[in-house]
Formats: structure tokens, sequence, C-alpha cells
């Protein structure tokens, strides 16, 4: 019985020997293989590390408003008789928009003109017999004072009259109309808004450590978001002071918008354009990796063998950076990479330190028109 138990244990642990044995065999002919295997390389897109020239500038978010804007009222009560605009229609300085019904001020304007002409005939009479030795003097004063009183009234009828009629105080564009024909209206009542369109200012504010930048004149660029900027305008107003509370000081500029892509009340993304700057070491943002560590690169460099010696291909070598501005894409490198060193634009996220990589230029990253470096 015993030999029996002692046959059966020594089985056992050939048995067991021999299956991790095996695995022990397979797992080194594995590690072997994938040892000798060489590493396929990663296709990457470069650029060459240059100086350019860098427009610097200051970024804010603003508020568009109308140059010239007002929501238009009348001066007197009156039914509507005539609405001459439509909605989005656009006017010149004086052209006539609303008429209120007139015919009672026009029949007291009738009447006096014909008091008034009376008087003046009174007063040519008045004087002709002072003229003849058979009129005083005071005669003559009493019907000038009337002729005058009796011009008079009929300025004031004129400008009653001229009251009820609503004319475009500058040229611009008309909102949607907010009354009907017919309907009687009080003085203040709002009968759309005004817009001058084509010019139009922005609002905005910069930070206080930013005041000595900026000045009258100054180009700005504007866009609806930060990449895309395609209007442009100039400083027309700085504040005086800074605001107490947010240490921000508030510009106005002044954009063109003759296709009227713009709105008054629109947010904007602004951009104060800062005198340019050469020899300015600059790459894609797309280039640079950030880490808990710190920002980084990849640069391309010939491989090199155990020995330190040239070998055939490229590696991808991970460099640290200190960044500095930021502007239409690009980030400025202040150290870290040198003129003529090749940056990985695409790609860096199949990149370990060291590994082979094979350049391709034919595809890089997409930049807008105001995210080109400048030539």
């Amino acid at each position: 019985m015993i030999k029996r138990l002692l046959i059966a244990i020594v089985l056992l642990v050939i048995v067991v020997g021999g299956i991790v044995g095996f695995n022990m065999f397979r797992d080194n002919a594995i590690d072997q293989f994938f040892a000798d295997m060489p590493v396929a390389p990663t296709t990457v897109s470069t650029v060459e590390v240059e100086p350019a020239t860098w427009t610097p500038g200051i970024q804010a978010i603003g508020t568009v408003g109308a140059s010239r804007g007002v929501d238009l009222s009348v001066e007197i009560a009156g039914v509507v008789e005539e609405i001459n605009f439509e909605a989005n229609e656009k006017v010149e300085k004086g052209d006539l928009l609303v008429q209120l019904d007139d015919t009672q001020q026009a029949a007291d304007l009738a009447a006096q003109r014909a008091q008034a002409a009376l008087d003046e005939q009174s007063l040519t009479r008045a004087q002709e017999l002072q003229k003849r030795g058979v009129g005083s003097e005071t005669s003559v004063e009493q019907a000038q004072a009337s002729a005058s009183a009796s011009a008079a009234q009929v300025d004031k009828l004129e400008a009653v009259l001229e009251q009820k009629r609503l004319v475009a105080p500058f040229g611009g564009t008309l909102g949607i109309p907010r009354i009907d024909v017919g309907q009687y209206i009080a003085p203040g009542t709002v009968v759309a808004t005004l817009q001058n369109l084509d010019v139009l200012r922005a609002d905005f504010s910069v930070p206080e450590q930013s005041l000595d930048q900026v000045e009258i004149g100054q180009p700005v660029r504007f866009g609806v978001t930060e990449n895309d900027m395609p209007f442009t305008g100039k400083i027309t107003g700085i504040e005086p002071k800074v605001d107490p509370s947010t240490r921000l000081v508030l510009i106005r500029a002044e954009i063109s918008n003759p296709d009227g892509k713009l709105a008054p009340g629109q947010f904007v993304q602004v951009r104060v354009v800062l005198p340019q700057e050469d020899d300015v070491i600059a790459i894609p943002q797309t280039a640079v990796v950030v880490s808990l560590y710190g920002d980084y690169v990849y640069v391309v460099r010939p491989a090199e063998d155990a020995s330190g010696e040239a070998a055939d291909g490229l590696v991808a070598r991970q460099v640290f950076v200190k960044t500095g501005r930021r502007s239409d894409g690009r980030v400025e490198i202040t150290e870290g990479v040198n003129t003529g060193d090749l940056v990985v634009t695409a790609g860096q996220n199949r990149l370990n330190n060291g590994s082979p990589v094979v350049v391709d230029n034919t595809v890089q990253p997409q930049l807008t028109a105001e995210q080109a470096p400048a030539q």
C-alpha cells in the first residue's frame, strides 16, 4: 500500500514538473520571439522649428452695439394714418416713416395763415397812413405787434403739424413695426428700432496690466469664435479709469460690417493686435503635450545603436519645453527646442521616448486662415 502511494506521488511530481517546465519554456520562447522582432515604426508628421514673425495680441470678449441706434417714438398723441416702412427696410435720413392724422392741425394752420396775411395787410396800411401824416405811431406799433404774433402762431402750428410726421433721424435699418394703421398712440410710444448696421461698435474690457499696450487707433479683430475673426476695426475710446471692483479697463472699438453679418447685442471674440515681433520660436499648439510633469514635445532625431553610433532610421525623443504666449494656433517656446529641430505635430499619442518613426508630411493638422503662420 505504501509502495503504491509512493509511486503515485512520484508520478504526480513528474507530471506537475513537466507542466511547469513546459510553461516556462513556452514563455521564454515567446519573450525571445518578440525581443527579436523589429518594432514597426510609427508614421508622424513634423514641422521644422525656425524663427518666425510673431503678432501678439490681447484676447477679450465684447458686446456689439450699433454706432447709431435708437428706438423711434412719436412726440404727440394721435391716430396712425400711414406706415411707410417694412421690417428690415433700409431708409435714408429724412424719410417719412409714420404719418399721424393731422386734419385738425392742418385746418388750424390754414386759419392762422389767413389771419397772419390779414395782420400783414393791416400793418402795411398803417405804415402808409403814417407816411401820409394821417396815422399815428401807436397804430403802426399795434399793427406790427399783431403781425408778429400771427407769424409766431403760424410757426407754432407748423411745428405741431410736423410732430404728426415721424421721419428717420439718420440712415439705417428699421426693425419690426410695433404699431398698426388706425391705432391711437400716446407720446413716447415706440414705433420701431432704427440701427445703423454698416458701422458697429464693440465694448470690451482688458486687464489693467495691459492698459499701457492699447491706444486710440490700434487695430482690432473680431469674430464669433477665437479661431475665426474676419471682422476688422480700430480702437476709438479708452475709459480713463480702472474699475476698482474688477481691475478691468473698458475699451470701445469701431467695427466695419459691410455685409451685415454682425448684429447689435451679439457677443464676439476680440483680439487687440499688438506690434509684430521677429525671430520668435513658435510651433503649432498640436505639437505640445501637457502632462503632470510638464509640457513636452517629441523631436525626430537619427537613430543610434547601443554603443551610441549612428544607425539606420529615425526615432522620436521626448523633450521638455517651457511655453510662453499663445496666438493664432501657435505657442511660443522659450526653452527646450532649437532652430532646425523637427518637432512632431501629429501622431504623438502612439509614441514613447525612443520610438522609431517614419515622417510623412503630406497630411498636416489643419490651420484656419487666422492660424496660418506669417511669412
